[in-house]
């Protein structure tokens, strides 16, 4: 480390080379797996990952002028890798198999609805505009319906 450089820096260098070494393009899609029948399974995962780094220098009271302040701090990081599907290649075919359930969040499932709901809307406002019209039509009580 450089004398020049401040002591977070080197966290956070240290912090960002450890990542590195967990998630690379491998981590990502995994290395194909060939069967003897001629189908090569290429794995695939969702990777997530966070860090942070922080800290401070302190003030001393036995510092003179000129001294260094003392400097404490930490880093740390956080890796999630879930495997989500996996691509099946077979000759000129490619498919792809998902492991898990798609996630259930309220956002996701409205999204997932909206065309479901604006249909049944349309469908809805469409009977009730033909509903409308179809009582507008028929006779009124007390009129004729000869006339």
């Amino acid at each position: 480390m450089e004398s020049n450089q401040h002591p977070i820096g080197g966290l956070m260098e240290t912090t960002m080379s450890k990542i590195r070494e967990m998630v690379d393009v491998n981590t990502i899609i995994g290395d194909q797996i060939h069967t003897p029948d001629g189908v090569t399974i290429i794995p695939v995962s969702k990777v997530t990952f966070g860090f942070t780094s922080g800290g401070s220098e302190f003030h001393g009271k036995h510092l003179k002028d000129g001294d260094k302040m003392p400097f404490g701090g930490g880093a740390g990081a956080g890796v999630n890798i879930i495997p989500i599907a996996f691509l099946v290649v077979r000759g000129d075919s490619v498919r792809v198999l998902n492991v898990q359930a798609p996630e259930q969040n309220i956002v996701g499932q409205v999204l997932d609805a909206a065309p479901d709901v604006i249909d049944k809307v349309a469908d809805f406002i469409h009977d009730h505009k033909k509903k409308k019209e179809e009582k507008k039509d028929e006779p009124q009580d007390g009129e004729n319906a000869d006339a």
